[in-house]
C-alpha cells in the first residue's frame, strides 16, 4: 500500500468536500437538481484479494468537462480502512484481477486512448504494460500458476468486395469508398456498423513477450478461465447457423501444446460462465436446454474436468443463476440470483442443497433502478465476500461480509460529502393485486420532499425495459430528479419481469404487450386509492420495453394527461428485420416469419392501434440507437401527426440505446420529459 500518497489524497478529498459545501451554500434549494447528476459517484466490480485483506474496485465519477462516466481503480485495506487510487494519472481503468498469489494486479487502461493491459506490483509500487495491442484486450484471466494471461482481442477479417476501386487523382476529394456487408448482423447497438472480423483468444507470458493466438476461424471465441496451466476454457458458437441462433454457445477446452480444441458441452442451448474448482476436478457452468422461448432462466450445472458426468445442481431452486464462484474447499459454490426486486447470494453444495447467505446487492445502474451488482470471494477457508451494496438513497458502495453473511459492513461512503445535505426522495415498497388475475405485483414509490397524502400530487409511472429485466428499491438519478421536481414517482415489476420465477416471466411469452398492461394500471389505481396522487395529473413514461408499453398504454386508455415513449419498439415487423437483435426477435420472441405471417407481429405492435391514441405523446430516441432504431419512434410520431394528436419527436445526437450513458444526456432526457408533462398538467394550465 502506498502510504506516502495519503496526504495528497486527504487534501484532495477535503477540496472535494469544500467545493460541495460551497455549492450547496450558494444554492437556494436542497433538492436533487439536474447538475447534481454530475456529483454522483458509485462503486462497481469489487475484487477481494486471495488472502482477504485488500479489495480493489472501480470508482465511478462524472467528468463535467468531458461529459463522461469515468471509472478508476481504487484500493481498500480492510484492516485499517486505508482507501486510495491504484495508480496516479487521469486515464480511466477497469477490470482489476488479482494474481493467484495476491502479489500483483492485472487491469485494463487506455493512456492517450491506446488500449493496454497493465500489471501492478504491490511490493515495488510499480505498474508495467504487458504488450502493445492492435485492438482493446478484454476478459483477461490468470493461469493457476500466475505465469500467463489469457484474454480476448478483435482480429480484423477480409472485407467483402465486388470491385477494385479506381485510383483517384492526387489531391482529389472524392466520396468515401462504398461499404459492403454480407453478414446477417452487420451493426450492433453501442458498436455501430461492425468491422469485418472476430474476437479470438490469446495468451501472453506475464514476464513479457508477444501474444499467442489460440483460436482462429469465422466464429467469435471468448475466454472463460483456465482448466489448468496447460488448458484454457473458452466459449463460442461454431454452428453453421450461428447468425440465426446467436444465443447458442458451447464450452471448449484448448490444449496449449498443440492448440487442439475439444467441445465439453454439446446440447442445443447456451452454455457459458465456466469456473473450475480449486482442486481442478470439476467445472461449474450455467445454461439451459433451449426450448425456443422468449425467455429462459439460467440453471447451474457441474461436470468433470474432462466434460463427463454433466448434471444440474440446485434443481429445485426457482431463480435464475447469475455469477458463480467456487469456495476454497471445492465442495460448495456461491452464486447470485435476482430475488423479488433484490439480488441475493446463495450457497449450494455438491448435493444441490441451497441456502441464502445475504441480500441487497445492487446499485450499479445509476440512471434507472435496475438490479445490477456483482461480488467476489477470497480464496482461504471461511472466505470473505466483497460485493456491490445497493441502497434506495445512494448509489452502490463496497460491502464486505463473512462467509455466513452475518457480519456485513459498508467500507465506502462515496457520496457522504453531498447526499446527507440534500432532501432526497424517500422510497416506499408497495404490493398490489393485478386486476387481471390477482397476481401480486411489486412496486416502489419515490416521494417529493414536501409530500403529503392529500390527493394533490402529480404522478409519473416509469416502466422498465427488457422486458426480461427487473427494477428494485435502488437509487436512480432519474427517479430522484422526478421526485425533486414534485412528482410522486412509481416503478414496478409487472408480469414478464425477472426475479419472480420463470413462470412469472413467461406470462408475456408471445403475449407482449399484453396483460402486463393490467398490472401497471393496478399500480396506478393503488396510487389513487391511497390519495398519493391526483387522478387528473397522471403521466407515464418508460424506455425500450418501457417505451413500447408506454405507446401500448396510450392506445388502450385516456387516463394519462401526457405520455413520453422513450426508444420504443413500435412495429415488431421492422424490429424483426432491422434491429440489431432481429434474428432473436424472429426466432425466439415472435416465432414466425414477418413475410408469411405479418399478423403475428402487428397484433402486438402499437402502430396497429395508433388511431386509438388521444393522449399527447412525446417520442425520444438516440440517433445511433440500433437496438430500437430511430425509425421505430418515427413511425409513431408520423402517424400521430397525421392523426392530429399532439406529439413531438426528440432525437438525441450520438446516443446509442443507452441514452443516459453520458450525464448530460440523462439530464436532457429527464428534463425534456418533465417539460412535456408540465405542458399538459391540468394544475399548471393558465385559466
Amino acid at each position: 500500500m502506498r502510504y506516502s500518497h495519503i496526504v495528497l489524497i486527504v487534501l484532495s478529498s477535503l477540496l472535494v468536500i469544500t467545493n460541495s459545501f460551497a455549492t450547496e451554500n450558494d444554492t437556494k434549494s436542497k433538492r436533487f437538481s439536474a447538475m447534481r447528476v454530475f456529483d454522483m459517484e458509485y462503486a462497481t466490480d469489487p475484487q477481494i484479494s486471495p488472502d482477504g485483506k485488500i479489495i480493489t474496485y472501480v470508482r465511478h465519477s462524472m467528468d463535467r468537462m468531458k461529459d463522461k462516466d469515468k471509472g478508476q481503480i481504487w484500493l481498500i485495506n480492510i484492516d485499517d480502512g486505508m482507501h486510495l487510487p491504484l495508480v496516479d494519472g487521469e486515464a480511466p481503468s477497469h477490470s482489476p484481477r488479482w494474481s493467484p498469489d495476491g502479489k500483483s494486479l492485472l487491469f485494463v487502461t487506455a493512456p492517450q486512448g491506446k488500449p493496454e493491459l497493465r500489471l501492478y506490483y504491490f511490493k515495488s509500487d510499480r505498474s508495467i504494460g504487458l504488450a502493445q495491442f492492435i485492438s482493446a484486450p478484454s476478459r483477461a484471466t490468470w493461469s493457476p500458476d500466475g505465469k500467463h494471461i489469457a484474454f480476448n482481442m478483435f482480429i480484423e477479417g477480409k472485407k467483402p468486395s465486388f470491385s477494385t476501386p479506381v485510383t483517384k487523382p492526387e489531391g482529389a476529394k472524392w466520396n468515401d469508398a462504398v461499404k459492403v456487408f454480407d453478414d446477417l448482423t452487420f451493426r450492433f447497438d453501442g458498436a455501430g456498423y461492425l468491422p469485418e472480423g472476430t474476437n479470438q483468444v490469446f495468451t501472453l507470458p506475464v514476464e513479457g513477450g508477444s501474444p499467442r493466438q489460440l483460436t482462429h476461424g469465422d466464429a467469435d471465441m471468448n475466454t472463460s478461465t483456465w482448466l489448468d496451466n496447460d488448458t484454457v476454457l473458452v466459449t463460442g458458437n461454431t454452428s453453421a447457423d450461428r447468425d440465426m441462433d446467436f444465443i447458442e454457445s458451447e464450452i471448449y477446452a484448448i490444449q496449449l501444446s498443440d492448440l487442439s480444441i475439444t467441445a465439453l458441452t454439446s446440447r442445443d442451448g447456451p452454455d457459458s460462465g465456466a469456473t473450475v474448482s480449486p482442486n481442478g476436478k470439476n467445472i461449474a457452468y450455467i445454461g439451459y436446454d433451449d426450448k425456443v422461448l422468449s425467455y429462459q432462466q439460467n440453471d447451474l450445472y457441474i461436470m468433470n474436468a474432462d466434460g463427463t458426468n454433466q448434471r444440474e445442481l440446485a434443481t429445485n431452486f426457482k431463480g435464475s443463476i447469475g455469477q458463480v464462484k467456487w469456495e476454497s474447499n471445492s465442495k460448495s459454490l456461491i452464486f447470485s440470483s435476482e430475488d423479488y426486486g433484490l439480488i441475493s447470494l446463495y450457497r449450494v453444495n455438491l448435493k444441490g442443497r441451497v441456502s441464502k447467505i445475504l441480500t441487497g446487492i445492487g446499485g450499479g445502474s445509476i440512471g434507472r433502478p435496475y438490479a445490477n451488482g456483482s461480488f467476489s470471494i477470497s480464496r482461504h477457508s471461511k472466505a470473505k465476500i466483497a460485493y456491490m451494496a445497493g441502497f434506495s438513497d445512494r448509489p452502490a458502495e463496497v460491502g464486505l461480509s463473512d462467509y455466513k453473511g452475518k457480519k456485513q459492513r459498508i467500507l465506502t461512503k462515496l457520496n457522504d460529502d453531498l447526499l446527507p445535505y440534500l432532501e432526497m426522495a424517500k422510497v416506499e415498497e408497495i404490493k398490489v393485486k393485478s386486476s387481471h388475475d390477482g397476481k401480486e405485483i411489486e412496486a416502489w414509490v419515490a416521494f417529493p420532499p414536501n409530500f403529503k397524502a392529500d390527493g394533490s400530487f402529480p404522478m409519473i409511472l416509469e416502466i422498465h425495459g427488457g422486458p426480461y429485466t427487473m427494477y428494485g428499491p435502488y437509487f436512480a438519478s432519474e427517479m430522484q430528479r422526478y421526485a425533486a421536481e414534485g412528482y410522486v414517482t412509481v416503478w414496478s415489476n409487472p408480469r414478464g419481469s425477472t426475479g419472480y420465477g420463470e413462470d412469472f416471466a413467461l406470462e408475456i411469452d408471445r403475449a407482449y404487450p399484453g396483460n402486463d398492461y393490467h398490472d401497471l394500471m393496478s399500480v396506478v389505481d393503488e396510487m389513487i386509492a391511497r390519495k398519493y396522487v391526483d387522478d387528473k395529473r397522471l403521466f407515464v413514461t418508460g424506455g425500450s420495453g418501457g417505451g413500447i408499453l408506454t405507446a401500448w398504454i396510450v392506445t388502450k386508455t385516456k387516463r394519462f394527461a401526457a405520455a413520453a415513449s422513450i426508444k420504443p419498439v413500435i412495429n415488431w415487423m421492422t424490429m424483426a428485420l432491422a434491429g440489431d437483435i432481429a434474428p432473436y426477435v424472429r426466432r425466439h420472441w415472435i416465432r414466425e416469419d414477418p413475410w408469411s405471417n405479418p399478423e403475428a407481429f402487428l397484433k402486438f405492435s402499437p402502430i396497429r392501434y395508433v388511431d386509438k391514441v388521444q393522449t399527447p405523446t412525446l417520442l425520444m430516441v438516440g440517433e445511433e440507437d440500433y437496438r430500437t432504431p430511430a425509425w421505430e419512434a418515427e413511425q409513431f410520431y408520423t402517424a400521430l401527426k397525421m392523426l392530429g394528436v399532439d406529439t413531438a419527436l426528440i432525437r438525441v445526437p450520438n446516443a446509442p440505446h443507452y441514452i443516459a450513458s453520458r450525464p448530460s444526456r440523462l439530464i436532457a432526457k429527464t428534463d425534456n420529459i418533465m417539460g412535456w408533462f408540465a405542458k399538459y398538467d391540468p394544475a399548471k394550465k393558465k385559466h
